[in-house]
């Protein structure tokens, strides 16, 4: 295992900062998830970490040790790709043993090492077909054979999972996690899907613009957001915003539409009032905090959707009810919002005020 430690890493390609003074610690062991839009500079800081590219400024320690500047064969890292990079004319077998055949490990512990990695990944059958003959996920597996077989310190995942389709996804999502519990190897999963960060990390680190939001757990990073984009990033359907202030006088919350009771020992500014669309509560017409009329109406099954417009705001939002509810566009409903619920921004989107953790709160009963 190996900690990993970003000091100030920046990297700059012409006019264009894609990582901007960057500093975070992976802990040894970990499975940390870099995740954010297209082009906020994950994968240019996963290529920095795996000696890809050389940062513009900063320095980047394996073990205590400075590797700014080496080698990729030197860093002691495995790194498997979206495309997956294999060999297509070699046999399963030969594409996870190459790369240590010029090397001083023996033959037989190679052929010990293929055998019980593919045991594990459940690829035994498959070691002696070529590529093509493979389907995706068999393919993905065989490209964490042959990093496994390295028996490296530090493992890279650039969107693994990508090019597989939604059910394999989950299945290799589980099959991972499996994975990185039973070699406790430091890992770096990059990705733009925020469900596969969420499910799959010890901790995630969230980029926008090349500049990091937040770093912490996943239960953290959705409930306690440090900033509104964090707030709109993480979660499905996202979190519904809108303006507000907080009126000391009578200590309430107030919107154009309606006003709620400030979460207890709020004091400071607001400008933001933020609400998951799973925290509101969907009532008869004229008995909740503000009426909506529903304009679209998503039946997902277990759960579904409901998309509103507040009259008094012309603003759309989403509210997500119990898959046994059902609404016609034209219906006018009423909504709830319980003020422990609610997450509120200051002007420049930074949270003020973030609900209790779940897990906070359960420890608190006991």
């Amino acid at each position: 295992m190996m900690e990993i430690q970003l000091h100030n890493i920046t990297k700059q390609f012409d006019e264009l900062i894609a990582v901007n003074d960057l500093s975070m610690t992976i802990k040894d062991g970990e499975f940390l998830t870099l995740v954010g839009p297209s082009g906020c500079g994950k994968t240019t800081t996963l290529r920095m970490i795996a000696g890809l590219e050389t940062p513009t400024s900063g320095t980047l320690e394996f073990g205590g040790q400075d590797m700014t500047y080496a080698s990729p064969q030197e860093r002691e890292l495995a790194f498997v790709f979206q495309a997956y990079a294999l060999y297509p004319h070699m046999s399963a077998r030969k594409n996870m043993s190459f790369a240590l055949e010029h090397t001083d490990v023996p033959e037989e512990e190679i052929e010990q090492r293929i055998s019980e990695t593919a045991s594990m990944l459940g690829i035994e059958e498959h070691l002696d077909k070529n590529p093509p003959n493979l389907s995706g996920g068999q393919q993905q597996r065989v490209a964490l054979g042959r990093s496994i077989v390295r028996d490296p310190e530090i493992f890279l995942l650039d969107e693994p999972l990508s090019n597989l389709d939604a059910k394999l996804r989950v299945k290799m999502r589980a099959e991972l996690q499996q994975l990185h519990r039973e070699i406790q190897t430091t890992t770096i999963y990059v990705t733009h899907d925020q469900e596969e960060a969420m499910t799959m990390s010890d901790r995630v680190a969230i980029l926008n613009n090349g500049n990091l939001q937040q770093i912490d757990t996943p239960e953290v990073v959705y409930s306690q957001p440090a900033n509104r984009f964090v707030a709109g990033f993480i979660g499905s359907p996202s979190m519904n915003f809108l303006d507000c202030r907080f009126e000391e006088s009578s200590g309430t919350i107030q919107t154009d539409a309606f006003a709620i009771e400030a979460p207890d020992d709020f004091s400071g500014d607001a400008a933001t009032l933020g609400i998951r669309p799973e925290e509101m509560t969907i009532v008869p017409a004229r008995e909740g905090d503000f009426s909506a009329e529903v304009t679209v109406f998503e039946q997902i099954g277990a759960y579904n959707i409901v998309h509103l417009e507040i009259e008094e705001l012309d603003e759309a939002i989403v509210a997500q009810v119990d898959g046994s509810k059902h609404f016609d566009p034209g219906d006018t409903i009423g909504v709830e919002i319980d003020p422990k619920y609610v997450h509120l921004f200051d002007a420049a989107d930074e949270a003020v005020y973030n609900p209790p953790l779940a897990s906070e709160e359960s420890t608190a009963l006991v």
